[in-house]
């Protein structure tokens, strides 16, 4: 059933509330907890049951945290570690130049650094490396270095790793092969031989696991290890960022770990909170789109170590100027991204977007924003996605995926069969290079296993609404409750509420592109702001329709500019009333 009769708004969605099913349990948890409506609909909806309720709202790490041994590999792992530890050795950290391998170095760095180590961090160019651990970077560390740590990534790397010549330590969390590479471990919860229970973790929750065991077992020598606790704001970060799963250990991770971010104790994340004009304590929506883009920038468009560096220094004055220099890129970034994303619409558009894939590839199109446009034209189509950029007839490109379709495990067969050089990943992103003689077959044979998962079944996403508020109920402590449900992200997506039959009173554009309003009657208004809707259909339904009534959906969320608290809307979607 549609809720408030909307089945086609502005945007061409239909609008739908909770099923009866949810509806009663909401009601349950209401009748057991004397919640907010607002909070047991966004309960019901996570399949909550009136008994779990308290604890969900209120979960512990200590809880929730498995034991590391319970990964395969994570006894010699961690036993190889500390042998390095102990004897001093030289160790060398490999990581992918994402935010998910920039906070998994940094964890490394910063840990062997409180226990009076340096180590050498090497990142890979995306461009002249690619991604993971090639042959002469392998081989140059392990002329220098003892140990090697393979940080998100290295778990498809036979060649290189067994390049090395020195021992290899894997802390990865994407798709595994048939085979491993002969190292002395391989920790990673999506290995084909483990069991899938801890699959939703991303790197940096790999690599903090295996210094909770460390920290263990130094404990039992009577060694007091660095805190731990302390560390979990980058593994937040790396959680989100690499649109990981918010569910089970995750949310207990990305919930502690912006407790911890918000006490701004790491340089190099205070320094991204002032460049990215930061107003209030950071969230999932901070990491996802504040903080994740900034720390990318470099690995995207510039040097490829600046993330890492940033999140790993304890210097402020250092950490001042790369995230300066990161903002600086992150700026050119959205214009390169925005020119490849328009070409990538027009020619998705004309090849067409009705079936279970969508993709595009280009000359020229700069290999580190493809990713973003992946990701842009997943949300406008809501398919599967490739954006691939072409130079001197090989393509690089970057994939995301919908809810409940196994991007990566699709890729890695592709590539299995002889039509990619190589691909993989993980259920919600991967990456793949191709043979341009190879493109339009790769692709139609990807469109094929998708669609067996059920892709291109739906049209447009249907909008989910978790009830109704009214401009006066819509606090600043009716938030901060709704919040407790969190934090939101991917499998666990942020509550929408909608305001229904509001006169819209004023509408103009903000910055470049931007729509604010202003809706509500009597003594209560409110603002809503839609990021780069102005010219979209949403903002010329809106400008067309001053001083009338609309149905109104989107995020609530508290905004403190200038000390005070107000309530905004994070406007998503209307329909005339």
């Amino acid at each position: 059933m549609t809720f408030l009769g909307v089945d086609t708004s502005v945007t061409g969605r239909r609008w739908l509330g909770l099923s009866p099913e949810e509806d009663r349990a909401a009601e349950a948890i209401r009748q057991a907890t004397a919640l907010p409506f607002a909070v047991t609909n966004v309960l019901a909806r996570r399949g909550v049951s009136p008994e779990a309720a308290p604890g969900f709202l209120a979960p512990t790490l200590r809880d929730l945290m498995p034991d590391p041994m319970v990964l395969r590999d994570m006894e010699p792992a961690a036993t190889r570690f500390l042998q390095a530890v102990k004897q001093r050795q030289r160790i060398a950290v490999f990581a992918d130049y994402d935010v998910d391998g920039g906070s998994s170095a940094a964890l490394l760095l910063c840990w062997l650094r409180e226990m009076g180590l340096q180590a050498t961090l090497y990142i890979p160019d995306r461009i002249d490396e690619g991604y993971g651990p090639n042959v002469p970077a392998m081989q140059a560390l392990g002329a220098k270095h003892d140990l090697i740590i393979c940080v998100d990534c290295g778990t498809l790397s036979h060649e290189p790793i067994a390049a090395a010549g020195c021992d290899v330590i894997v802390l990865d969390h994407h798709l595994g092969g048939e085979t491993l590479p002969d190292c002395v471990a391989v920790v990673n919860p999506n290995r084909q031989d483990e069991t899938g229970d801890l699959s939703q973790l991303c790197a940096a929750g790999v690599v903090f696991m295996m210094l909770v065991d460390a920290n263990r077992r130094l404990r039992a020598e009577g060694v007091k290890g660095p805190d731990l606790m302390g560390y979990l704001d980058l593994v937040a970060l790396a959680t989100v960022a690499d649109v990981a799963p918010l569910t089970g250990v995750n949310r207990a991770l990305v919930r502690t770990g912006l407790s911890v971010m918000a006490k701004r104790g790491r340089p190099g994340l205070a320094a991204l909170a002032d460049v990215s004009r930061l107003t209030h304590a950071p969230n999932s929506h901070t990491l996802g789109f504040l903080f994740g883009p900034r720390v990318n920038a470099g690995g995207r468009i510039g040097q490829a170590d600046l993330g890492a560096r940033l999140l790993a220094t304890d210097n402020p004055a250092e950490a001042a100027l790369i995230a300066a220099r990161l903002e600086e890129l992150n700026v050119e970034r959205r214009a390169i991204e925005a020119a490849v994303r328009a070409e990538a619409i027009a020619q998705a558009e004309a090849r067409g977007v009705d079936g279970p894939l969508v993709w595009a590839a280009g000359d020229g199109w700069h290999p580190g924003v493809v990713g973003i446009a992946a990701a842009r034209l997943k949300e406008a189509y809501n398919r599967p996605s490739v954006v691939i950029g072409i130079e001197n007839g090989i393509g690089k490109g970057s994939a995301r995926s919908v809810t409940g379709v196994d991007l990566g495990a699709a890729i890695h067969r592709v590539a299995a069969e002889g039509l990619l050089e190589k691909g993989g990943g993980h259920k919600m992103a991967a990456g793949l290079t191709v043979r341009v003689e190879k493109l339009d077959a790769a692709m139609a044979r990807l469109a094929d296993l998708l669609a067996r998962q059920g892709a291109g079944e739906g049209g447009p996403a249907d909008l989910q609404i978790d009830g109704m508020l009214e401009p006066e109920g819509a606090t600043p402590e009716l938030i901060a409750q709704i919040e407790a449900a969190g934090p939101f992200g991917a499998s666990a997506p942020a509550p929408r509420f909608a305001f229904a039959s509001q006169r819209v009173s004023d509408v103009r554009q903000i910055g470049s592109g931007h729509l604010k309003i202003t809706f509500g009657s009597g003594a209560t208004k409110l603002t809503g702001m839609a990021f780069g809707a102005w010219e979209g259909p949403l903002g010329q339904a809106l400008q067309a329709g001053v001083g009338e009534r609309f149905h109104l959906a989107g995020r609530v969320e508290v905004d403190t500019w200038g000390g005070r608290q107000r309530v905004q809307l994070r406007l998503e979607d209307a329909a005339k009333a």
